[in-house]
Formats: structure tokens, sequence, C-alpha cells
């Protein structure tokens, strides 16, 4: 079903899609952006919670400023000095936090109308065509995303993306996380998993260092389920630097695997997050404050909490990490399902 979401600065009118299943399951995505916008959920008290941060409106999605919801691209996370050097010719990129590039901002992707492919009620299919030079990335590239719900309550995102040049292509999603209800308060209770035996550090611009680094020992360790205030203020440099979570950790494995668990003992919700990316970036909501959301909540800091599959950060530096160039000709796809367990 297709809803108006509003309409946006320049005039444009955005639309809202909504998504159910046969479990009582409804979420709800957005052709601005192609931002997801709510995932309400039953939880145990048979009532339902809108466990997504978000906003009212495309117009909240348009003057956001911390990634709620959004698809990010091209490139998601930090490239370090905001340019790199693809086939002998170096490229700059927005200076946007600090003297790095954060997800390829400031003309990021989640601030633009998306043409809608596909819709029906169990998936839509979002497409943008990235000019050339696009960011300072090189090479014209087409995308799609598409959202899909199944009858196993997982909300599917797959990316497709092809380039005329040689370039790169990191993209994820920035939701916002909060299994007791988006207007609940933080999320310090909930208790993560996640599948990864190291992480990759960074220096205190939160660019990473090229070492990846054991858990072993550490507060980055989730190997065995835990809250995630319960080590989150340690003394302990990658917390120092990132203000609390805010990491890139190295899923085990390859393919499409599970890469983490977030679950909330108040709601009785778990999420279970698959991917086939290997990294996934584990934010708390360090710097939430006082982002006016939906409903009239106001989120604060550690009001949600993120999980953003992807390549490394700054892959692009570190012939290391698993390599973010998409060249000419090729096909890129990827795929990351966020699925819930409820009583």
């Amino acid at each position: 079903m297709k809803k108006d979401f509003g309409v946006l600065k320049n005039g444009e009118k955005a639309e809202l899609y909504l998504l159910t299943n046969g479990n009582g399951v409804e979420i709800a995505v957005s052709n601005y952006g192609a931002s997801w916008v709510s995932a309400c959920i039953p939880g145990k008290d048979g009532a339902k919670r809108d466990v997504l941060l978000g906003y009212d409106t495309a117009a909240g999605y348009e003057a956001g400023g911390e990634s709620i919801g959004a698809v990010v691209g091209r490139s998601a996370n930090r490239i370090g000095g905001a340019e790199f050097t693809l086939n002998g010719k170096t490229y700059h990129l927005c200076r946007n936090q600090g003297d790095n590039n954060l997800h390829s901002g400031p003309d990021f992707f989640h601030k633009r109308l998306w043409k809608v492919l596909e819709e029906d009620d169990s998936h839509v299919v979002f497409a943008l065509e990235s000019p050339d030079g696009d960011q300072g990335f090189p090479g014209a590239m087409s995308i799609c995303v598409t959202y899909t719900l199944n009858s196993e309550n997982e909300v599917r995102i797959s990316y497709r993306a092809e380039s005329l040049e040689d370039t790169i292509c990191n993209m994820t999603n920035h939701a916002y996380f909060n299994l007791n209800g988006h207007d609940s308060g933080d999320i310090l209770s909930h208790e993560v998993w996640v599948d990864a035996d190291t992480y990759t550090r960074t220096d205190c611009d939160s660019i990473p260092t090229g070492e990846i680094v054991p858990v072993e020992g550490t507060p980055m360790d989730f190997r065995e389920r835990k809250p995630v205030g319960r080590d989150i203020d340690m003394d302990y440099e990658a917390l120092i630097f990132g203000k609390g979570y805010d990491h890139n950790w190295v899923v085990n494995g390859a393919g499409y695997r599970k890469a983490a668990e977030l679950a909330a003992a108040e709601s009785g919700i778990t999420m279970e997050v698959y991917t086939d990316r290997p990294g996934v970036q584990i934010y708390a909501g360090n710097f939430l404050n006082n982002e006016q959301g939906k409903q009239g909540a106001v989120y604060q800091k550690r009001d949600g909490i993120c999980f953003e599959t992807q390549g490394f950060p700054d892959a692009v530096h570190h012939e290391n990490f698993p390599s973010p160039v998409l060249k000419k000709g090729e096909v890129w796809e990827t795929a990351t399902a966020y699925k819930f367990i409820f009583p």
C-alpha cells in the first residue's frame, strides 16, 4: 500500500510504502532516500511496537542529520583524508567529518528521491542513477535497492550496482533499532551477540589503522551475549575514541551467514542479522542528541543501535582489507536480512 509522505523543500512529493505479512509484522519504507521508516513488531504483551527510530514525514528525513533509516552510498562509513587513488588517479571527496569523508556526504544518497521500479504488499524496488563524478567518485553507477518482508519475519535488503568505470562501492543501511519501542529510552539493557573474533582498530578520528585486533579479553568481545551497557564506558582505547561502541567487527566465516543478534527482555523481541558482507559496524547511538523523531519522541544518546553490514571502513587505503573496488562491467550484489523473533 502506498501513502503520501509529504513534500520536500523543492516541491517534490515523497511516498511511503507499507509492507505486511500474515504474522502481524508491518514495515514502511520511503522513496525519499530509499529509507527504512518503521518496523512494527508484536511484543510479549501482544501490543505492536515500532522498533525503528525515525521521523513522521519526508521533511523530517530531509532535515535530519543522523542518517536514520538511511541507505548509505556510494561508500558507507569513513574514508581517511577524504581522498583515494584508483588506477593511478587521485579522487578528492568532501571533508565532512574533520579531514575525512563520512558516508560519502554531504550530497548523500539518502537525501535524494529514488525511482520506484516495483511495489506490492511484500516488496519494493528502488532505483537511483548516480552520474560520473557524483560525490567525487568516478563512473556513472546504476543502483537498485530492494526491501522484502517475508513470512519468516525477515526484512531483507538487497543491493545491486553496476558502474561504467572502475569505482568504489560499499553500501549499507543505517537503521537505528530499539526493540522496546523507538520512544522507550536507551538501549543499554539490550543484549548483543556478534560472531566475530576480531575488529578493525581505528585512530582517534575513527579511521582504521589497518590492524585487525582480537576481541579476546576486551570489552569488544560479544561472542557471548551481553548487555550493551555492561562495558560501553570502560577505560579502553577503542571505546574512548568512539565515545562508546562505533566500530567494525570482522564477521567470522564467508558467504551468507548469521552475523549478530539483538534481544530486549522487556518486549521479548529478538532480532537476528544475516549478511554476506565481511564486516558489521555496530553503532550504539553515541552522538544522538535532542533529535526530534516521530510521534513526538526526542532521541537522545544511546536511544538506538545500528548494525551496518559493510565492507571494512577505509578499505581503499588498506591492502589487507577486502577490496571496495567495483570494476567496470561487473555487478555488485549483496544482501542483508533483519529477522524478528517474538512470542
